[in-house]
């Protein structure tokens, strides 16, 4: 008898405990609506993704699926609005929201059967793991979420573009590995970051856009449309304008508003810009233009050109030291067939000194491929005691006291060195060197070659910047 009741006692708990958990699945369904905003914003340009040898899911989806998405219009880069809401509807279809990620058929199908996935998808398997950042952002949306969730950490690290590949090289400054790759971004020009690690901001030659990578997930989440051609790229201290220099005449400097990610607009300027720097204050950015050898300073508050000052050479690039008051100082320019660079004094708008970057005794001269830029990388240290000016003629570094422009030093890079960029405590400079497809580290106090990285094709430009990691 006891065993009777004691089996039904058990009977009937486990039955409670069922529809309990049934009870409280279905409670959190009920008050599950996943957004639209995410949706539109962070999961949808995995779908435009290029994920290794995988089609991108938009090749497949817009034809013949039961998860439709819209065909992109005529020279878009992205969804219109009202093409993403459709895209919202269809996927809908492929979810139960607020239940256990593995009983939706949206996160299923792209999952390999290993980490819970479904036997098959036509589309093959983009996510090998359920820890993978990108179906992590998809379950997220499937749970209701209305925003990325924290990341774990922010780090530094030195971004590499290729500019004759496709890509662009991670180094971990901490200890000189590439630590992963940024694709789908054929000849990459400039770079820069969001102050709070969250993006990086590329220009893309090929397609005439400012690309955007997720930071995270290291994929293209948008690629925006710009007036011409892209060179070099920057981004206020708010983190809330990216400025593109855009190289096409009669001369373009093109303001991309971060919040919604779209051309607010472009600024005319006199000449192609090569490029364009947001000054330390943030309060101006300014261009340099090889074709009409200006300088243009624009006023970042009401995104208007101020003043320009025209040189005897063109334009190549610029960097910038300050105030104690944080206002700018000078300008430091690099200019089209002068193996030195220039000063000019900010305010009062005069070149104020020019600095010519003597013989290297024991290194022989080359002027094979120089592009018009016997010098190509600029770069003041962050404590603001010295200035870097690589020579592509002698493959070194010169390197001269602040203020008063002296040269204390000279470091061999390599074939080509191009542009200069320092850890934010200052200890190590990198230096792309186009000719020997590296990018070297420098120890800045003792002038002494750390580590000759391989990176990718004819590696340029490089930027320090914070990236967030989950």
């Amino acid at each position: 008898m006891n065993s009777v009741i004691s089996n039904k006692l058990l009977c009937t708990t486990g039955l409670f405990a069922t529809l309990t958990m049934l009870s409280f699945s279905a409670l959190a369904q009920s008050t599950v609506e996943p957004d639209f905003n995410y949706f539109m914003n962070e999961v949808q340009p995995i779908f435009l993704a290029k994920r290794g040898d995988n089609v991108r899911c938009i090749q497949c989806h817009t034809r013949s699926s039961s998860f439709r998405l819209q065909a992109l219009e005529e020279g878009a880069l992205f969804w219109s609005e009202a093409q993403s809401r459709m895209n919202f509807e269809s996927a809908l279809t492929m979810v139960n929201a607020g239940a256990h990620p593995l009983q939706s058929r949206f996160l299923t199908h792209p999952l390999s059967l290993s980490a819970g996935g479904d036997p098959f998808h036509g589309g093959g398997k983009h996510f090998s793991s359920q820890d993978d950042p990108e179906w992590r952002i998809m379950a997220d949306w499937v749970a209701g979420a209305t925003a990325r969730r924290e990341p774990t950490a922010v780090v530094e690290r030195i971004i590499q573009t290729n500019a004759a590949g496709a890509d662009a090289s991670i180094i971990d400054p901490a200890t000189n590995k590439v630590v992963g790759m940024i694709t789908d971004i054929e000849i990459p020009h400039g770079i820069t970051s969001a102050p709070d690690g969250s993006q990086i901001y590329i220009t893309n030659e090929s397609l005439h856009s400012l690309d955007i990578v997720d930071s995270r997930t290291l994929r293209v989440k948008r690629r925006i449309p710009l007036s011409g051609r892209p060179n070099n790229v920057s981004v206020t201290a708010d983190g809330s304008k990216v400025y593109v220099a855009i190289m096409e005449m009669p001369g373009t400097i093109d303001v991309i508003d971060v919040a919604s990610m779209t051309l607010q607009k472009s600024i005319p300027v006199n000449g192609a810009i090569h490029n364009v720097y947001v000054t330390p204050d943030s309060k101006y950015a300014v261009g340099g233009s090889i074709h009409t050898r200006t300088i243009n300073v624009v006023d970042t508050a009401t995104d208007e050109l101020v003043w320009e000052l025209e040189m005897d050479q063109g334009i190549r690039p610029m960097t910038f030291d300050t105030h104690p008051d944080g206002s700018t100082k000078n300008i430091y320019v690099q200019l089209s067939g002068l193996h030195g660079f220039v000063v000019i004094d900010f305010n009062s708008r005069e070149e104020i000194a020019r600095i010519e970057h003597p013989a290297v005794e024991g290194y022989e001269a080359h002027y094979d491929g120089l592009q018009g830029a016997p010098t190509h990388g600029l770069g003041v240290t962050p404590d603001g005691k010295t200035l870097w000016s690589t020579s592509k003629v002698y493959g070194h570094a010169y390197i001269h006291s602040l203020p008063d422009f002296k040269e204390i030093g000279k470091v061999f890079i390599g074939q080509h060195p191009e542009w200069i960029t320092f850890t934010g405590d200052g200890k190590t400079a990198y230096i792309g060197t186009a000719g020997d497809n590296t990018t070297v580290a420098v120890d800045v106090a003792t002038l002494t070659l750390i580590e000759a990285i391989e990176v990718g094709q004819v590696p340029k430009r490089l930027g320090t910047v914070l990236m967030a990691i989950d």
